[in-house]
């Protein structure tokens, strides 16, 4: 499967791979500022954004996938981001492609199994008629009738186009998500991760608890925590200019 992907700035290559429901615009921004110091590649995973759409959704498939990608464009080494679901896509990646990697960067997503927490958004999305809407507007007010969350709201919405005049889409394969969820909540596999790795968490979200860290450090050898204050799940988002700073620190040094 060949990914579709947008390239930023020259130098060393640096890969981000989006979370569950996203795809590589929602990294424009932080794209932009990393591509000043790097070859910026962001990734639409499959059944995502505008890559192809499969069936077949798993991991290790999705690490093959973007290990397929790195070859398409003779990158032999690369830094890898990934948040979330994409930190999870990483994780599988630098088990089975170590000689790939030089640095590796999960924002918040550990490494455990997580219970079922997303039924909230499949609902609203379930109910969304888009057959019958006529205007993103409408899409909009019936999501903020289901989700309070304006910021999901939003990211929800970025998922939406017009497939033809009159009918709108989602860019994401929806039944195969929700068909996939458990796999998508799974913990990683326990094969050492022996590549350095910067966990970035938020403050405000349970993805990485202070108890969590123990069982990241039986997987992942050279690990290390940082955790920025006032941020969420999507600590890149909520907290930019903190979490850049803290992502350029590490990938510096």
């Amino acid at each position: 499967m060949q990914l579709f992907h947008r390239i930023y700035g020259e130098g060393k290559p640096l890969i981000i791979l989006h979370g569950l429901f996203g795809f590589s615009d929602n990294w424009q921004s932080q794209a932009k500022v990393l591509a000043n110091y790097f070859q910026v590649i962001t990734v639409d995973l499959r059944n995502h954004g505008h890559s192809p759409w499969s069936d077949d959704f798993s991991y290790a498939l999705m690490a093959q996938d973007v290990a397929n990608l790195m070859d398409q464009l003779n990158i032999n080494h690369a830094v890898m981001v990934g948040h979330s679901m994409g930190g999870k896509v990483a994780l599988h990646f630098a088990q089975e492609y170590p000689e790939k990697l030089t640095k590796l960067v999960v924002v918040d997503m550990g490494v455990k199994s997580y219970p079922p927490h997303h039924q909230h958004i499949l609902d609203a999305l379930h109910q969304l008629p888009l057959d019958q809407l006529k205007t993103r507007n409408e899409a909009a007010a019936l999501l903020r009738s289901q989700l309070q969350n304006e910021g999901v709201v939003q990211f929800i919405l970025k998922n939406l186009y017009w497939k033809e005049k009159g009918l709108l889409a989602w860019r994401m394969n929806l039944s195969v998500l929700e068909a996939s969820m458990s796999e998508i909540l799974a913990a990683i596999p326990p094969k050492e991760i022996v590549i350095p790795t910067l966990f970035i968490r938020g403050a405000l979200s349970n993805y990485i608890l202070d108890e969590d860290w123990s069982e990241i450090e039986e997987i992942v050898f050279d690990a290390e925590l940082v955790t920025i204050n006032g941020a969420g799940h999507w600590v890149h988002a909520e907290k930019i200019d903190e979490f850049l700073e803290a992502l350029l620190h590490y990938l510096l040094l």
